[in-house]
């Protein structure tokens, strides 16, 4: 009964992601988060009561694990739209947050050594409940009820007056020279009211030189869903999925394989041994999942390097601006953001992938010490994977697609994960044992994890080649009209 409820549990923990996802890109994250601690303190409750009679009020068991599935799933997505606050350091947070979601199962450990100290598993499920309710009032207390703006969608408004031009914002870097440019030419525009004290008023717009353009449209799911970076993320996704739930399934039988050598050669002995050896093994795997939340802000950082440094994707007036500014002060051309953004996402997803093929090498040695870095391998791919992909999409795509991408990839990754139970059948059948074949099958299936960065590779000189058209052009008018000069 306690295997079916897991069971079921996990179905609704994967399975909602999807619907989840457009409900929270549409009504944002706040309503969310409330009923997601909601459910989980209403589950660890549940859990509690469940435990006073077991015998009459076990079936709520599923109940339980069902809300305990649903709610755990809602606070994890609402939590991944938080990074949006903090700016150039947002992949930084994120890879943060989804370390410290993969690194969870070591609670549990510390739960158990609270329950052999006496604690009664009411009080412990009662207690954790509580801590829910805490998360419900910090929900209802302090989270907005709009979605957290990426910070390259967040609009501000330069308000300049002719006495003490006074700036609402300070405009610094690369858009300093830019921003005065167009201020004092609509000073010069506008003098004769000027004289009279009127105020003047310039729009974000003016400043990046783009005043007579109109807003744009925002951009269609479809066209997201649809998007080649979308597609390829889903292939890299499932496929690493599919490998690293595959190992911690069949982890114990390989290392019972790795004591015994193969079902033919098992004695008492070695099965007692075997016993032994997997029971370590499994203790240290488990302390090992800490290291998720020490690995993954690495690739937050990978992620943020040098995006405080970079200026907006150019156009007409602002690559104007920008070759003026490059002329004068003899500069390299600028870093544009969504350029680093890429390069970024390529060596993240390069390392990652790395990190994967080296972990699917030392699965094929027979050797039980070597093990230990298999273990800190899986961490780190572990977490890797998840926060390269939650950071590649709130990267490139707009931040009211995220839910829904992220939910789609969740689930589309969890259909790839089903996978591994024909895999672990056909080893511990017809293979006997042992999983040299899986895995040599799974290394090789991992090389597919490159197709992404290589992607990335060309939409970023795809697109460099388009930024340089806006940069050669007005930098050549420049250089020609300052020799005139």
């Amino acid at each position: 009964m306690l295997n079916l409820g897991f069971t079921i549990g996990s179905f609704v923990l994967s399975a909602t992601t999807l619907p989840l996802g457009i409900l929270m890109d549409r009504f944002g994250p706040r309503p969310t988060r409330l009923v997601g601690s909601a459910s989980f303190a209403a589950s660890c409750a549940l859990m509690a009561l469940a435990s006073r009679d077991t015998r009459v009020l076990s079936p709520l068991i599923f109940l339980a694990l069902s809300l305990n599935g649903f709610g755990g799933i809602c606070l994890t997505f609402s939590s991944l739209t938080l990074p949006n606050m903090f700016g150039s350091l947002r992949s930084t947070f994120m890879a943060l947050m989804i370390g410290s979601y993969a690194s969870s199962a070591i609670t549990f450990p510390g739960v158990k050594l609270i329950y052999d100290a006496g604690v009664s598993f009411e009080v412990i499920m009662f207690t954790w409940s509580g801590l829910a309710c805490l998360i419900f009032l910090n929900c209802a207390l302090n989270w907005p009820g709009e979605a957290f703006p990426a910070p390259e969608e967040v609009n501000y408004t330069k308000k300049i007056k002719l006495r003490g031009l006074a700036l609402d914002h300070k405009v610094t870097g690369d858009r300093f020279y830019t921003h005065v440019t167009v201020v004092g030419q609509r000073l010069s525009q506008k003098a004769p009211s000027l004289e009279e004290g009127a105020d003047v008023f310039i729009s974000s717009q003016d400043v990046r030189g783009a005043s007579e353009s109109p807003p744009e449209k925002s951009v269609p799911l479809r066209q997201s869903l649809c998007s080649p970076i979308f597609l390829w993320s889903l292939l890299t996704m499932g496929m690493t999925q599919l490998r690293v739930i595959f190992y911690m399934a069949a982890m114990n039988k390989m290392l019972e394989y790795l004591v015994t050598g193969g079902q033919e050669h098992e004695t008492d002995i070695l099965r007692k041994r075997a016993a032994e050896t997997v029971g370590f093994y499994s203790s240290v795997f488990g302390a090992m999942q800490l290291l998720c939340l020490l690995t993954c802000p690495l690739i937050g950082y990978i992620m943020d390097w040098r995006i405080k440094d970079c200026v907006d994707a150019p156009s007409e007036g602002t690559a104007l601006g920008d070759a003026r500014d490059g002329v004068a002060t003899k500069s390299a051309r600028p870093r544009y953001r969504k350029i680093q953004k890429l390069t970024n996402a390529i060596n993240a997803f390069t390392l990652t992938n790395f990190l994967l093929v080296g972990f699917g090498i030392t699965c094929l040695i027979n050797s039980l010490h070597l093990q230990f870095v298999t273990f800190v391998l899986h961490t780190m791919v572990r977490g890797f994977y998840h926060s390269a992909c939650g950071s590649l999409y709130a990267a490139v795509f707009p931040s009211n697609h995220f839910g829904t991408l992220t939910g789609l990839q969740s689930l589309i990754s969890a259909v790839f994960a089903l996978l591994q139970q024909p895999l672990f059948m056909a080893m511990v059948g017809p293979l006997k044992g042992e999983p040299f074949w899986v895995n040599l099958g799974l290394l090789l299936f991992s090389l597919l994890g490159f197709l992404l960065p290589s992607y990335l590779f060309y939409y970023r000189a795809r697109l460099q080649r388009e930024y340089a058209t806006y940069w050669e052009g007005p930098k050549k008018v420049l250089g020609g009209s300052e020799v005139t000069a």
